[in-house]
């Protein structure tokens, strides 16, 4: 059955106000609504839960010319045609360079407890390696010391996909050498900004930038590897972590904490018995072997190396010994689930995947499935005792429309969130060692390959007058923050 009762007809009857957000807060509430709403507004998150949000340097910064800052890879494969959508590139993006100081302040209206960045790598090295640009790490400076002003904590990522081009010139990812110039960089950067940040994360979503940038060849620098190359660059990227998170702590300051961001593939049991259960677990560990496992375990899994053969990277014991190097805490970017059940195979599970009917956000790999917020972080403390889990990453893309009356009505991302935030109480009340979730993103960026056809803000932005407008997502989230739960 159709619902034809549309926006026109709902101003009509109530008043083009009630559409608004803001609105919502001066309604009537009758008594007994209230006491209803009171006894519901149960879900309630530890108290001292760090509510952020996250963005990403080449997808905000713009300024890829200016202080000094060298070429990137996503600068080199967003100009060349046919290789972004539209041929978009992120030279300006939301020009986060000149306005952090206004994002900020969308921060602080948030009430965001904590804020996750990343350096640009070829902001603070332009040629990857070799002489600092003092102007780069300027920047940063200058944004941190924004962020404590607000009582924003800061989270800072040290690399989320922008490896300085003349590094990707002398083999990029496919050279070990990379590894190590990651960890020069890394030390450095942990030097100098250590004094007020207190958690860094080495990688962001090392499967990503390997598999669809060394193996799709979607993603820069747009090579598509045989598999002993691709195993061999995803070896570098765990190896360049492990290296990194012995840099951090040489050269950090007493007290700072290290670990990772990962998209680690959520394995959600298809049906919660005792079986599946199980079979989820095990597909946790196989499903990331290449990456979050042997960073927790610090050697590749016996049917990791069987199933890739002779193509299996070529490692060292003093390789596995750092990669296997302690985190403090461990990051996952959480957004569609993997969905497992128990077979009688030698593995012990099956991947179940979707119809084309299941129900997904804009983008159409993001498939709507909540309780991979739940099971994504209780596997990971369970099968490798983590004490220290932020929920690093989680948002969804919209088409979003800015509508006359100057707002975006996203009900499909704030109902993603709701449901999404549901889960992950459901995962701290029992004792799931979640410390917080960062949102993303802040605003609408530049989406890698998709460029700005894709919208995963919670604030619009136009990208002609670099404009910010909160969506109806913002005020949501920033009630859950006020509230520290869920009505």
């Amino acid at each position: 059955m159709q619902n034809r009762f549309s926006r026109r007809t709902f101003a009509r009857l109530f008043g083009s106000a009630a559409l608004a957000p803001t609105a919502l807060t001066n309604l009537a509430i009758p008594a007994s609504a209230q006491t209803a709403q009171s006894a519901s507004a149960t879900r309630s998150f530890p108290q001292g839960f760090l509510w952020g949000s996250a963005t990403a340097s080449y997808q905000v910064e713009g300024a890829v010319n200016e202080d000094g800052r060298g070429p990137s890879i996503w600068d080199t494969f967003s100009h060349t045609p046919g290789k972004t959508n539209n041929g978009d590139t992120g030279d300006v993006a939301d020009d986060h360079y000149h306005r952090y100081k206004e994002d900020v302040a969308l921060m602080k209206a948030l009430g965001l407890k904590t804020y996750r960045f990343s350096v640009a790598w070829p902001r603070v090295f332009p040629q990857g390696t070799g002489t600092p640009n003092p102007k780069g790490l300027d920047f940063y400076n200058r944004m941190l010391d924004e962020l404590l002003a607000a009582g924003i904590e800061p989270y800072c990522t040290l690399f989320h996909w922008d490896l300085p081009q003349a590094l990707e010139d002398k083999g990029g990812w496919q050279s070990r050498d990379t590894s190590e110039a990651f960890a020069n960089y890394a030390g450095y950067v942990a030097q100098h900004l250590s004094d007020r940040v207190k958690h860094f994360m080495t990688m962001n979503e090392m499967s990503s930038f390997v598999d669809i940038g060394y193996r799709d060849g979607r993603h820069a620098p747009g090579l598509k590897l045989p598999p002993a190359g691709v195993n061999q660059v995803r070896h570098h990227a765990v190896l360049a972590h492990g290296l990194g998170v012995q840099a951090i702590r040489a050269h950090a300051k007493p007290g700072t904490k290290v670990g990772l961001a990962e998209n680690a593939s959520a394995c959600v049991p298809v049906i919660e018995t005792p079986e599946h259960i199980a079979a989820a677990a095990k597909a946790y560990r196989e499903t990331n072997a290449g990456y979050l496992t042997v960073v927790m375990e610090g050697k590749y899994t016996d049917a990791y190396l069987a199933h890739h053969g002779a193509a299996a990277p070529k490692f060292t014991a003093a390789d596995m010994k750092a990669i296997g190097s302690p985190v403090d805490f461990v990051g996952l970017n959480v957004y569609t689930p993997s969905y497992v059940r128990a077979d009688s195979s030698p593995a012990g599970f099956a991947m179940v995947h979707p119809p084309a009917s299941y129900p997904h956000m804009m983008s159409k790999w993001l498939h709507v499935g909540p309780e991979a917020i739940y099971w994504s972080p209780k596997l990971a403390a369970q099968l490798w005792n983590v004490k220290e889990i932020y929920i690093t990453e989680n948002g969804a893309s919209s088409e979003d429309v800015l509508t006359p009356d100057g707002h975006v009505y996203d009900s499909d991302r704030v109902m993603y969130l709701r449901n999404y935030l549901t889960q992950l109480h459901r995962a701290v009340s029992e004792n799931v060692p979640v410390r917080g979730y960062f949102c993303w993103s802040l605003m609408d960026n530049y989406e890698w390959a998709d460029g700005y056809a894709y919208r995963f803000g919670i604030h619009y932005v136009d990208f002609k007058t670099q404009k910010r407008t909160p969506k109806m997502s913002a005020h949501f989230y920033r009630e859950v923050i006020a509230r520290n739960g869920l009505a």
